[in-house]
């Protein structure tokens, strides 16, 4: 088999084509052959030693990958050689094979592309376990999504839409709105050229948003959490634009409002039959064409610098996608 290898966490540029040994799968374990592996932002955080998830060296990068099943481990009665699937392992991914858990493999329906199906995983839950379980978002509401043309951006649109709320679509140039406004945004702000709270204000007849998702952090969380609606709900999604943000916390007070972490990561460890719900409604949600992935675009896995270079450069619209 052959992998990206990362042998010294310093960045993109040290990552390594190599010929590598095919594993074997051991108990709870099976052998993939990756068809297609998405780039996602702790991707880049993980080659660069910045991720909370530091793995032992060497390791392979890409933690969400879809494929067929090549072998399986002792105990694994639920997976068959030949079976399509998706993962989202936290490595792995960028390669010709990967080893994965056998728990955290999800079998795919027929006619879920392999190519969405690397796309689906990460962005789908999140905001799902955002939008429904931290932010009990209701029909009727009003959702401002910033970061709007991102993976995880168009996925709570998506989402958003088909739980009945209102979307205002928040994102960096008009080609980006265009695209949020495709996939259903309602309404959308282009805060590089308007202000934010100004175009909030106007977009919501000055009662502002009743939930907040944020993926990027930085200068747009104080004045987006300014304009929360009256018990709103602000979600701590990530933080993509680098800065950790400073919130007054009188605004809690003031707005009776929330300020809600969103951890999809430990939700699916410490509630994995409620993971496990939300993960068969997606599905389900999928196969009704609720939802799709945005593909920006596929590009082969030898040319996983550029993809790099081309996340890093915040001209992405959706998901980035790796293809064997």
């Amino acid at each position: 088999m052959h992998a990206w290898l990362c042998e010294n966490p310093v960045g993109v540029d040290a990552l390594q084509w190599k010929e590598i040994p095919t594993p074997q799968p051991k108990a709870g374990e099976v052998l993939i052959e990756i068809k297609a592996a998405s780039l996602n932002f702790p991707d880049l955080l993980i080659v660069q030693n910045k991720y909370q998830m530091k793995p032992a060296l060497p390791f392979v990068p890409g933690s969400e990958y879809a494929g067929v099943v090549a072998a399986v481990g002792e105990g694994v009665t639920h997976l068959k050689v030949g079976q399509s699937v998706a993962c989202l392992s936290g490595t792995g991914g960028f390669g010709t094979h990967t080893i994965a858990p056998a728990a955290l493999c999800m079998p795919l329906p027929p006619g879920f592309s392999h190519v969405d199906a690397a796309a689906f995983i990460m962005i789908y839950a999140t905001s799902h376990h955002a939008l429904v379980d931290r932010g009990q978002l209701k029909a009727g509401e009003t959702v401002l999504v910033l970061g709007a043309a991102g993976g995880v951006g168009t996925a709570a649109i998506q989402i958003a839409k088909t739980l009945g709320a209102r979307v205002i679509a928040a994102a960096s140039t008009d080609e980006k709105c265009e695209l949020c406004k495709s996939i259903g945004a309602d309404a959308t702000i282009n805060y590089t050229k308007e202000s934010l709270r100004d175009a909030i204000k106007a977009a919501t007849d000055g009662k502002g948003p009743d939930v907040i998702y944020d993926p990027v952090g930085g200068d747009f969380a104080e004045p987006a959490f300014r304009s929360i609606a009256w018990r709103g709900r602000y979600l701590v999604v990530g933080f993509a634009s680098g800065p950790i943000p400073s919130l007054p916390l009188n605004l809690t007070l003031l707005k009776g409002a929330s300020l809600v972490g969103v951890f999809w990561g430990d939700f699916a460890r410490r509630e994995p039959k409620a993971n496990a719900a939300m993960m068969a409604e997606l599905a389900g949600w999928y196969a009704q064409g609720k939802i799709k992935p945005v593909i920006d675009s596929t590009m082969p896995m030898s040319e996983l610098k550029a993809a790099y270079a081309h996340m890093g450069s915040r001209g992405v619209k959706g998901k980035l996608v790796m293809v064997n």
